[in-house]
């Protein structure tokens, strides 16, 4: 795919910018990436290694199968599996027919899948056999239709004729507006919100990316982080597709296989939280891994501290990071740093990519003078056109094309970007973010609990952890409290500590929280708490 200009067009509404000379679809590219290089490696997991025209078979039968199911375009499908290379089969084969796919954490609990499948209106879920467990209960979920289990289905896959392609239409029906998929993202009242990923907006971000990053047909790509992730399907899992690169899957990340898959694999491309960097550098082995190939390393989620940088300068010097600041609702990147600037620019995310639009307006919808702090707005083709379901949460968060970030920030004039702050108390542990107020609703669920409040501790390897204070109202202690909360939230999400405290908590004369009140007590317990 040449590097391409862009031009204003109106999609949803918007006027924005977009690449001239670009794929019809999702499953355009990837027909592209077919015709470029069919005997290329296109994914590997542990033994498996498919070229293009093997996945393109196999794609083939599982939209077959979908289509035997009764699934057509418009129908919304839940993806509840992990890092395998199926992913990318099911991914492909939902574009071809214009199923909607619905991919979910494979830490999320049974409460958290009900909710996206039931907002979303899936008929179908295929979930890792392993989650059964953990799955809501069925009679509960008459909408849903289709319940299958991974393991049944890949067979089924590869049992399937050349042949059994004829029976899955191809999807001539998707438009490049009409929706990829549906990631569900907390928001500020705790209910999840169904971000509405499109295919223009993928291949958009897809396209910029590539430029960017100076990426080439065949790069090695590692995805490290979740499948079901915005920066897992947008940066990494389409992004190999567009350039009919190899993508490797680690089911979870863990430094030293990662690092002997680097190897092995010559990685040439990855993106990771820093926590994975540091994890990375800590291994004692580090310098006798060849990396030599391995030219590209994007991080986001949250700032990479000085040190960590230099340790990379001096012990890979070939590897140039690249910083990265994006949300779901942008489909991943909207402002990247320019290539070999991250050193130099340590407190910045960057600049906006050419397709983005960004904007730092003060609390009256008014654009701030350059170098002034207010929100950051994101305007452009990938930014999504809606919340699934959600007419309230899409006027509260856009305003005339822009999705409001909640982000407070600055831009300079020369265009470089700086995230200060996050107004809605996200939390950042790992790169996963958290929203504080649906962990308090999940304590506040509990019989004992009167009040709560949550808030982030810094951490020097993931960031932020989570910490909470409660309210009781009869006995209970911290190992229930945190029992109670991890079997309705992911793991990452269950508080580090939750500390019972005398009440009532800080307010305001309106009754609002205190958090900067909260916050000021983590001080004086950090003599207890862990690293």
């Amino acid at each position: 795919m040449k590097q391409q200009h862009l031009r204003k067009e109106l999609h949803h509404g918007r006027v924005v910018s977009c690449y001239a000379d670009r794929p019809s679809d999702i499953y355009a590219m990837f027909l592209d990436a077919v015709r470029r290089a069919p005997d290329a490696i296109a994914l590997v997991e542990g033994d498996v290694r498919w070229s293009y025209s093997k996945l393109a078979v196999r794609v083939d039968a599982c939209a077959a199968r979908l289509t035997g199911l009764g699934l057509a375009a418009g129908d919304r499908m839940g993806i509840l599996l992990s890092n395998r290379a199926d992913y990318m089969t099911l991914l492909m084969a939902a574009a071809r027919l214009g199923v909607v796919a619905v991919p979910m954490n494979i830490r999320q609990r049974a409460p958290e899948t009900a909710y996206a499948l039931v907002d979303s209106g899936s008929a179908a879920i295929i979930y890792d056999d392993s989650l059964e467990d953990q799955l809501p209960n069925r009679a509960s979920l008459p909408e849903v239709r289709h319940w299958l289990p991974y393991e049944a289905e890949a067979a089924i896959w590869s049992a399937s004729r050349p042949e059994a392609s004829a029976t899955a239409p191809v999807g001539s029906v998707v438009g490049e507006d009409d929706p990829f998929c549906i990631l569900y993202t907390s928001g500020t009242t705790g209910r999840p919100k169904g971000a509405v990923l499109t295919h223009l907006g993928l291949i958009t971000i897809c396209i910029g990316s590539k430029n960017h990053l100076q990426l080439q047909d065949g790069e090695s790509m590692i995805l490290a982080v979740p499948a079901s992730h915005v920066t897992g399907i947008g940066l990494v899992m389409m992004l190999s597709v567009c350039v009919a690169g190899k993508l490797v899957m680690q089911q979870a990340f863990k430094a030293r296989p990662f690092l002997e898959l680097a190897q092995a694999e010559r990685m040439s491309f990855a993106i990771m939280v820093p926590a994975m960097y540091k994890l990375c550098l800590m291994d004692p082995d580090f310098a006798n891994f060849d990396l030599s190939s391995w030219r590209i390393g994007a991080f986001g989620g949250a700032p990479m501290d000085e040190a960590t940088i230099e340790a990379l300068a001096e012990q890979a010097p070939q590897l140039t990071l690249v910083n990265i600041y994006g949300s779901t609702e942008t489909s991943s990147p909207a402002v990247m740093m320019p290539l070999g600037q991250c050193s130099s620019h340590q407190d910045k995310v960057g600049k906006a990519l050419p397709y983005a639009d960004i904007v730092i307006m003060d609390e009256n919808g008014r654009q701030v003078p350059p170098g002034e702090q207010g929100e950051i707005w994101i305007a452009g083709a990938m930014t999504v056109p809606r919340y699934w379901n959600n007419p309230e949460a899409t006027e509260k968060g856009f305003a005339s094309g822009y999705w409001k970030s909640g982000d407070i920030g600055k831009m300079d004039a020369d265009g470089y970007i700086r995230v200060l702050d996050r107004m809605k108390d996200m939390i950042n542990r790992g790169g996963f973010k958290i929203y504080s107020v649906e962990v308090e609703n999940a304590l506040m669920a509990h019989g004992a609990v009167a009040e709560a409040v949550v808030v982030g501790r810094p951490c020097p390897v993931l960031g932020e952890r989570v910490e909470a204070f409660v309210v009781t109202k009869e006995q209970t202690d911290d190992a229930s409290l945190r029992q109670f909360c991890a079997e309705r939230l992911s793991d990452y999400k269950v508080p580090d500590h939750v500390y019972i405290v005398e009440g009532p908590l800080p307010r305001n004369p309106n009754g609002k929280l205190l958090k900067n009140a909260v916050r000021e007590w983590l001080p004086a317990l950090s003599e207890s708490l862990p690293a």
